[in-house]
């Protein structure tokens, strides 16, 4: 094994300085948190043996602890010539106690369900299930990592910058003697995604390196850092406005505020954020704002491009349900495509956390008389009807109390049906609504405000609402057409049975259909004349496009009253998406896409739900909800939609973009900006920067875009940062998207997500927006 080097053993004095270093570095960090002598911090640092759980037979002890850097947690592995694995706290999305995880669900018993918890990570990367000795040590497991999750959260985005960059100081701090030579800056220089040359690299060493000692220590280290994140551009924005002893006073501020924030703020707004943001004592009662609170307020929410007061729920949420675009997704059930992929209950927990407000279930019989969950005639794997149904209640409502609508792809047995009504009534409760409210029958849908915190089930109902409101509640026939989505997935593939075939439906299950029942599209002059308003029809996308090309207008109108689903092509089997703004273009309700799938498509969607406290539900623009509206997005006329103005985007720089491979030491991203409106026709556009060549940390461009704007209440503004890669296709870094009318004017802060809508914690982009009146 001579390919093995040992590494020669410390002695006992070594040992204790490393020690002693690496408590005082965990202390430094736990300070930098808010956490310094929290007992909750030690016990993470300190450890403890866990029991793995991943299967029903691999149940494995590992010691997990948290590393002094505060923000990686890590566990050896157990074979020897391996790394300890490790994961970052940044990418864990959330800590369930319990037994709430599909591995924990299988491989454990319920005895066990107090001494069990999940860590869930962002994105694909698997969870991990673990045990504890106790159902103390489990409570103790949570509540630690929980409190270290939201205190690394809550940092502002400075604190996490600083964090960040001192962490990777340390790592580059080869042989941990808290100095840094020439080498190791190069190194550090590497790991924070800038490539620099050696000239340059040694010119800022020796800036710093002010002893002549040949290595960087103490405050010298604290220069080269101050050196490192300067930032020019804060520099000459400040000073154009700081005429007060070189400071910012509120009057300064205010004149920033007005004129190039175009705010309209206040002497008490202004002192407002000084008093928020700046972190020198003396200035703050002078009632001043330094350079470093400048800075602290353009990296936080008052200077985010986001408008903060779209980041709770603002608008009227007591309109009828079809006023309103919801955040929907096609079947739900699916991790991965549509053909071998697995069907889980997490699919659902991760689509109802990001506010999802429409879910897909696709039923069929499964053993034992249990229903199940799974993507009929192909090899998904298959889920119990009932356990989905559990997930759904418990975390229904955990981001959004606004209602969720269970729409059932029934291909059930009348057995089966029973069942899977009895476990809607029976796991759902009141929450479920199972008549219409009041006591009269309705002529319009209720509101997202009156149905806070109930579902909505839609499918196929036997019978007329109104059956409900006199004595003749009689079935009218035992047979329903099969839902449209359906009879599409057959057409595309089994081509057996007839399309549009009958299926019996048990009227347990029809009786609990009350506002969407589901029924076959045929054209919008029927809709108009014989559809009730809690008729609603699941269109295709091809389908859907085509009405949305040829008949906008009477498509505007249709959906004023009525729901309308827009589901994937069932050719998508790779679970891809369309473009959902076309639909929401013609007042499409229920624009579903596959959640699972990381894309432009669902980026925009993020977008379009943000505002409004993120609940799923975003009221349409007036003139898609007012029957004298004549508006269609491919021929603009005049009306209150058209306000034609000019958007102005200068892409200015960013800021400590991540690295994409981060095993390769020499591995600097080339960044580009591209800039993307989308909304009606005229109004989509796109322009893009030139690269820069090897710099992902302080990048800058400075380039100005112009797009034209017509109908500004259904723009999304989006940024998308990639690669550059001159041989193959860029490759992705980071985005964001927001409505227009969501945008702050002036100097502002973009964060950065990744594919996966996630944020990129130390990274964002700096531009300046104005958005102004067409001359």
């Amino acid at each position: 094994m001579s390919c093995f080097r040992l590494r020669p053993k410390r002695t006992n004095s070594e040992e204790q300085v490393r020690q002693d270093g690496l408590k005082k570095v965990a202390q430094d960090n736990g300070k930098r948190l808010g956490l310094e002598g929290d007992v909750d911090l030690q016990f993470l640092l300190k450890g403890g043996d866990l029991i793995k759980v991943r299967s029903r037979s691999w149940h494995k002890n590992r010691f997990l602890k948290l590393m002094e850097d505060c923000r990686t947690m890590s566990y050896p592995s157990q074979k020897f010539w391996k790394r300890d694995k490790s994961f970052l706290i940044d990418d864990i999305e959330s800590v369930r106690k319990g037994r709430q995880s599909d591995g924990l669900q299988k491989y454990t018993n319920a005895s066990e369900e107090e001494k069990c918890f999940s860590i869930i990570f962002r994105g694909h990367k698997k969870n991990l299930d673990f045990m504890a000795t106790s159902q103390e040590e489990a409570h103790r497991w949570v509540a630690s990592l929980e409190k270290l999750i939201n205190n690394m959260h809550n940092l502002n985005k400075r604190q996490k910058s600083e964090h960040w960059i001192i962490n990777c100081m340390r790592k580059s701090d080869k042989n941990n003697d808290n100095k840094m030579n020439l080498k190791e800056v190069k190194h550090f220089l590497r790991e924070i995604n800038i490539e620099v040359d050696d000239a340059y690299a040694a010119d800022i060493f020796k800036k710093c390196d002010t002893s002549n000692s040949g290595t960087l220590e103490d405050l010298e280290i604290k220069q080269f850092y101050d050196l490192l994140t300067h930032r020019e551009e804060v520099d000459v924005i400040y000073n154009n406005y700081a005429k007060t002893e070189g400071e910012m006073s509120t009057s300064d501020l205010l004149n920033f505020l007005l004129n190039e924030q175009r705010e309209q703020a206040t002497p008490a707004s202004a002192l407002k954020l000084i008093e928020k943001y700046e972190p020198d004592e003396t200035a703050k009662q002078k009632k001043h704002m330094t350079k470093d609170g400048f800075l602290m307020y353009l990296n936080n929410e008052d200077g985010s491009i986001f408008n903060p007061a779209h980041s709770a729920v603002y608008q009227d949420m007591s309109q009828p349900l079809s006023h309103y675009f919801i955040s929907s997704s096609h079947n739900t059930y699916l991790m991965e495509d549509q053909l071998k992929g697995p069907s889980s209950t997490e699919a659902y927990i991760k689509a109802l956390m990001k506010s999802c407000r429409c879910v897909e279930l696709d039923c069929w019989d499964g053993a034992n008389g249990e229903p199940v969950i799974y993507h009929g005639h192909t090899l998904t794997s298959r889920v119990l009807f009932k356990d989905v149904i559990r997930v759904i209640k418990e975390f229904a409502f955990k981001t959004s109390e606004y209602p969720v609508i269970l729409s059932l792809e029934n291909h059930c047995s009348v057995e089966q049906q029973k069942v899977m009504a009895h476990h809607l009534i029976s796991i759902l409760g009141d929450a479920l609504v199972t008549k219409p409210l009041g006591n009269t029958m309705p002529t319009d849908f209720p509101s997202p405000e009156e149905l806070k915190g109930k579902f909505l089930i839609k499918g196929k109902r036997l019978n007329k609402l109104d059956a409900m409101f006199s004595n003749n509640n009689a079935i009218e026939e035992e047979v329903v057409s099969e839902e449209d989505e359906a009879a599409d997935c057959k057409e595309n593939g089994e081509k057996a049975k007839p399309k549009k075939s009958k299926i019996k439906l048990a009227k347990e299950l029809s009786d609990i259909v009350i506002y969407c029942k589901s029924v076959h599209f045929g054209g919008f002059e029927h809709a108009r004349d014989s559809q009730a308003f809690y008729e609603m029809s699941s269109l295709k996308e091809s389908k859907a496009f085509n009405l949305a090309e040829t008949s906008a207008t009477a498509f505007i109108h249709h959906n004023m009253d009525k729901l309308t689903r827009i589901y994937p092509a069932g050719s998508r089997t790779d679970s891809s998406n369309y473009n959902p703004v076309p639909m929401w273009n013609v007042g499409c309700q229920i624009v579903a896409l596959n959640f699972q799938t990381p894309s432009k498509e669902m980026h925009l969607n993020q977008g379009r739900f943000m505002p409004n406290g993120f609940c799923g539900y975003i009221l349409k623009p007036q003139f898609q909800r007012s029957q004298s509206s004549q508006f269609s997005p491919n021929k603009l006329t005049q009306g209150p939609w058209l306000q034609q103005k000019t958007l102005h985007v200068m892409v200015i720089s960013a800021q400590q973009l991540p690295k994409l491979n981060k095993n390769k030491n020499k591995s600097i991203v080339d960044p580009l900006v591209r800039v993307e409106v989308h909304g009606v026709p005229a109004d989509n556009g796109s322009k893009e920067t030139h690269y820069i060549l090897n710099n992902g940390f302080n990048p800058s461009w400075n380039e100005r875009f112009q797009f034209p704007i017509h109908v500004p209440e259904l723009a999304l503004l989006r940024f998308v940062l990639d690669d550059y890669d001159a041989a193959s296709q860029n490759d992705y870094i980071g985005q964001y998207c927001l409505p227009l009318t969501s945008i702050q004017n002036g100097y502002r802060h973009v964060p950065l997500l990744t594919k996966r809508g996630d944020v990129i914690s130390s990274a964002s982009l700096f531009v300046h927006i104005m958005l102004v009146e067409q001359q």
